[in-house]
């Protein structure tokens, strides 16, 4: 059975990128994940005696391994770190989540690898940098969120700072950053011959993420409290509201033609119509707003706005969302197995195919029962079955 990296069979606009990802959690497995289902071949290294991971899903809920093939290696020992090497020698690219210093003891580091691969992308993620006072400290998403000052600004007025799940450092600041990263560099080969090294932070990719906000504070439209401004829920058009069963809309109308439409609908008195910026009347236009919104439930309030402007939506629960119309008719969910799950889009209309976990092959570097192919594939060809 042939196995490892190959592009043969995968469609999409990175068909024929192979891609190396060291087995990790969070970041670094989306983005392989999203690379693989962009059309990369992408082969996750599992490493023999590492730490069984945090959650210990079933294989067909475990998306760290679906879309992939996957090799499992003693890094620690000679053989497997010559073995990796030699697929490094063939691939595009490598990305890799551990802390900074872990790859170069052992033995694999970018200078390593680039040795082998001049042309190799090298990409990094970690919470802090390769380098820094902070540099080695462990974390997770809310760790870097808090450095960012982003978590400061996240929740309402007199309440604690609100986590917003893992979705801002993980990945929003890492994982997208670290693909951003890693296509700028493969666009940059195209026409220099030559790989190079991507450091991406959480902290700082998180911290990019808000630089409106930052300008928007310079500008003096911004004040470094939580809770009281345009975006943070301070805002009363631009919040949240329970409606008669207990469930939720979210109102949005920021422009005032658009609110103009939210007011004549909800409806709003007249002095709150032509008082949208009107700070001083935000507290009573608050209180009508959900006086207003408690006397129907949410989805009668998604009916008398359908079709209009006032940019106002019904607060989905995430199984809700799957079934939603748009959302099915844009087929924005993809059924695996037993998994509905988000569905990458590109260019291409054609009927995408799910991703699976693929069955592992594990490796064992005292044995050597494969080599890697010198054909341009770069497949794993076993030799001999495993003792």
């Amino acid at each position: 059975m042939d196995t490892g990296i190959s592009a043969a069979g995968k469609t999409g606009p990175l068909a024929g990128l192979t891609v190396i990802e060291m087995a990790g959690l969070g970041p670094v497995p989306l983005a392989g994940l999203i690379l693989s289902e962009m059309g990369a071949e992408v082969l996750r290294i599992e490493r023999i005696g590492a730490s069984p991971p945090l959650l210990d899903l079933p294989a067909e809920y475990d998306l760290d391994r679906h879309g992939r093939s996957i090799l499992r290696i003693d890094l620690k020992r000679g053989e497997g770190r010559e073995l990796l090497l030699g697929l490094v020698a063939k691939t595009d690219m490598l990305i890799e989540g551990y802390r900074p210093g872990v790859m170069e003891r052992l033995g694999l580091g970018p200078d390593a690898a680039l040795a082998r691969n001049p042309a190799l992308i090298y990409g990094r993620m970690t919470g802090f940098g390769q380098d820094g006072p902070l540099s080695d400290r462990a974390g997770h998403d809310i760790t870097y969120l808090a450095y960012s000052g982003l978590l400061h600004a996240i929740g309402r007025q007199a309440s604690p700072p609100v986590p917003p799940l893992n979705l801002v450092a993980d990945y929003g600041g890492g994982a997208m950053m670290l693909i951003a990263g890693v296509l700028a560099a493969l666009f940059q080969r195209s026409r220099s011959g030559k790989g190079q090294v991507i450091d991406a932070a959480m902290v700082e990719g998180a911290s990019m993420l808000a630089t409106p906000v930052h300008a928007f504070m310079a500008a003096g439209l911004w004040r470094d409290e939580r809770g009281v401004n345009l975006l943070d829920s301070g805002a009363p058009f631009y919040d949240t509201y329970e409606t008669a069963d207990a469930r939720h809309v979210a109102v949005g109308c920021l422009e005032p033609r658009f609110f103009a439409e939210f007011a004549r609908l909800l409806p709003l008195d007249q002095r709150f119509a032509h008082g949208q910026y009107d700070r001083a009347i935000w507290p009573a236009m608050r209180a009508e707003i959900a006086a207003r919104m408690r006397q129907k439930t949410r989805d009668d309030w998604e009916t008398v706005f359908a079709a209009t402007d006032a940019c106002v939506a019904p607060v989905l629960s995430l199984r809700e969302a799957r079934d939603h119309p748009h959302n099915r008719a844009r087929g924005a969910f993809v059924r695996s197995g037993d998994l509905d799950r988000p569905a990458r889009r590109h260019a291409s209309r054609k009927r995408r195919r799910r991703s699976a976990p693929r069955r592992p092959i594990v490796i064992s570097s005292r044995r050597r029962f494969l080599r890697v192919s010198a054909s341009p594939e770069a497949r794993l060809r076993p030799l001999s079955n495993p003792a």
